[in-house]
């Protein structure tokens, strides 16, 4: 049902498919580009969403789609985060409202949504490899169809996308690489790649020529032999001439075509009915601006803009967040941010690296504070582990900070390069359990199991911000000596006077919050705060469970374990991480290593794929809620169960 106070434009409510598009004329192109960007300044400032990133690839999706006869041609975006205007005009306008609500539309690309999402992506730098993979697949199927990959948003910087263009370049496909050069992520983009783009961008003489002679590139297929050789003459007399704008791409055996306004539809639609035409794997670079259209993200803080997170005035771009009348406890993320400048302060081999993350990991307050001693090394989450690495072997202590998904296309280099050699890296995990209305490419499910299964590994979880803190200052001591894994979710904790004393934690050993009797709770992480609710209301209904914050999944804390094992035969484990192979498997594995019998229910994610909403929807969902706890210790005390 489409969302009653939001209306499309004239065109642009016409448009349910893209075939109604293709059936405009190209001077009509234009009012349905601003017809479409005001659709999303529209939508996302009432019902939250990304923002930034759509907004400036308006026009480059309207020409795809009026060129390209998707979805028969295919088309696969990275990263995913860029694809609003796809998704609105490929029959999802009237549900668009739902967007990373729960039970909606995802915010990404999902192949399951549509027929026009042709691969489903969360993460960068994908596009290449998988366009690669659809092409050879469809060329072998000898079937006619034309594939596009577009890449931007800073994506490039992420190694498989090199990967994916070393394949292309001798892969004798037709595919269309689009780059879309915005110079950012979500923060601004890093490194010598950025560079490099910046200079094709900027080099007057090269665009000269490049005017001089486009008509003439773009055509090849329309001429004679004689015309062809005469036209690769001149091609490779332009790119010798600029050779640093022609190096990069060429090199991996893609013709190269560009920089072009990306915010020129017609001159889009011209350039890639040209792209139809030519043979074999080309890349077309359009520069492009994030924010496109919405003067206050042009103009302003563009990683604001990429996400405002809260609604605005469409108008202004007033944020519409209202004083808490209370303090509030800090977002984990803050925490940390604030916490390893205080412990660099203290200890001079302290390091921070993160991987394009610098605002939602909060490592820019290092950055901004520390410059030579913080680093955002781009979308390259493999690297980012071996350089930790690489400081960890000189003496330092680098604190690397990962989303825990994220993590996951790292596991190789921190098995090799940092757990065979017991090098103390200090992994601070962001996004642990459910990350929200990300979904399921953003939640951090596996860490727990993924982590713990690691020879030399310390993996922890901290209650609230205090045992953050306390982990962080623990971790950097020059007596700890492997690596160590500190995993906490998004979003606020329970401590508004969260500044405490650092105090060093015992590795491996919990501790108890709550005596009690029949029943054991033992919990790992933040949701140990949803035991201590759980406990607070059973409380009205004589259910006296004990709890344990147990801390550290690896190692386990014998002592803790044998004195609730030998107390209780009822034991409840609760995590905000996957239940195949995490916490709570990790005590049934102590308990039959060490000849106890009990009764345990573990609580946790499912095995099963969880689909976006608020992290209360799906705690609720998953059935590890403060709820769901005294549920479970109704049950195992045998007291019926009321449903609320």
């Amino acid at each position: 049902m489409q969302s009653p106070e939001i209306q499309a434009g004239p065109l642009l409510s016409q448009i349910e498919v893209p075939a109604d598009l293709r059936q405009l004329s190209q001077d009509q192109l234009q009012q349905v580009v601003d017809e479409l960007r005001q659709f999303i300044i529209d939508v996302v400032s009432m019902h939250g969403g990304h923002f930034g990133a759509s907004l400036g690839v308006v026009e480059l999706t309207t020409a795809l789609h009026y060129v390209f006869d998707t979805p028969t041609d295919q088309i696969v975006w990275d990263v995913g985060h860029q694809a609003y205007g796809h998704k609105i005009l490929t029959g999802r306008r009237k549900n668009f409202h739902t967007n990373r609500k729960y039970k909606g539309l995802s915010g990404f690309p999902k192949r399951k949504e549509s027929e026009y999402d042709t691969f489903g992506v969360g993460h960068s730098s994908t596009s290449v490899s998988a366009a690669v993979g659809m092409a050879v697949a469809n060329k072998y199927k000898k079937d006619n169809r034309q594939h596009v990959a577009v890449i931007g948003d800073g994506a490039m910087t992420g190694g498989i996308a090199f990967e994916g263009l070393n394949h292309a370049g001798v892969s004798d496909t037709d595919m269309l690489i689009v780059l879309n050069d915005n110079c950012m992520s979500i923060d601004p983009n890093v490194g010598a790649l950025k560079e490099y783009l910046t200079d094709i961008t900027a080099s007057s003489a090269y665009n000269k020529l490049r005017d001089d002679v486009w008509h003439l590139l773009g055509k090849l297929s329309k001429f004679g032999k004689s015309a062809r050789d005469i036209t690769a003459k001149v091609e490779h007399a332009l790119k010798s001439t600029i050779s640093k704008e022609s190096n990069l791409f060429e090199s991996f055996n893609l013709r190269y075509f560009g920089p072009i306004d990306g915010h020129d539809i017609n001159h889009l639609v011209k350039i890639m009915e040209d792209m139809k035409e030519i043979k074999g794997p080309k890349l077309l670079h359009v520069v492009t601006m994030k924010g496109k259209g919405f003067k206050p993200a042009e103009e302003g803080n563009p990683t604001l803009w990429h996400a405002p997170g809260v609604q605005f005035d469409k108008i202004t771009g007033e944020l519409y967040k209202k004083a808490p009348e209370t303090p509030q406890p800090p977002k984990y993320q803050d925490v940390f941010g604030h916490s390893i400048i205080e412990l660099a302060k203290e200890n001079e081999k302290i390091m921070g690296i993160t991987p394009a993350m610098p605002t939602g990991s909060s490592m820019k307050y290092m950055l901004e504070e520390m410059p030579d001693r913080a680093f955002d090394v781009g979308i390259a989450e493999q690297h980012a582990v071996t350089f930790s690495a690489g400081l960890a072997t000189q003496g330092l202590r680098p604190f690397c900070n990962i989303y825990s998904s994220f993590m996951q296309r790292a596991y190789d280099q921190v098995i090799h390069d940092v757990a065979i050699q017991d090098l103390p890296v200090i992994f601070c995990l962001d996004r642990a359990g459910v990350a929200g209305a990300d979904g399921p490419t953003h939640h951090g499910a596996y860490d727990l199991a993924y982590m713990r299964c690691v020879p030399n590994m310390i993996v922890s979880a901290p209650m609230n911000e205090q045992e953050l803190r306390n982990l962080m200052f623990t971790a950097q001591a020059d007596s700890q000596t492997h690596p160590f894994v500190i995993r906490y979710p998004r979003g606020k904790g329970v401590m508004p006077a969260w500044r405490t004393p650092f105090e060093a934690v015992p590795v491996g050993k919990g501790r108890k919050i709550k005596d009690g009797e029949e029943v054991a709770i033992l919990t790992l992480g933040h949701p140990g705060n949803f035991a201590v609710e759980a406990c607070k209301n059973l409380l009205t209904e004589d259910l006296h469970p004990a709890h344990y914050d147990m801390r550290f999944v690896k190692p386990l804390d014998d002592d803790l374990l044998h004195e609730v094992f030998s107390q209780f035969n009822k034991i409840i484990t609760v995590e905000d991480g996957c239940i195949q192979g995490g916490f709570g498997s990790a005590v049934l594995e102590w308990m039959a290593d060490h000849g106890y019998s009990a009764e345990v229910k573990r609580l946790g994610i499912p095995d099963r794929i969880v689909e976006h909403g608020s992290q209360q929807e799906l705690w609720r969902e998953c059935e590890y809620d403060a709820q769901a706890i005294e549920s479970t210790v109704r049950a195992m005390a045998g007291v019926a169960v009321t449903v609320k």
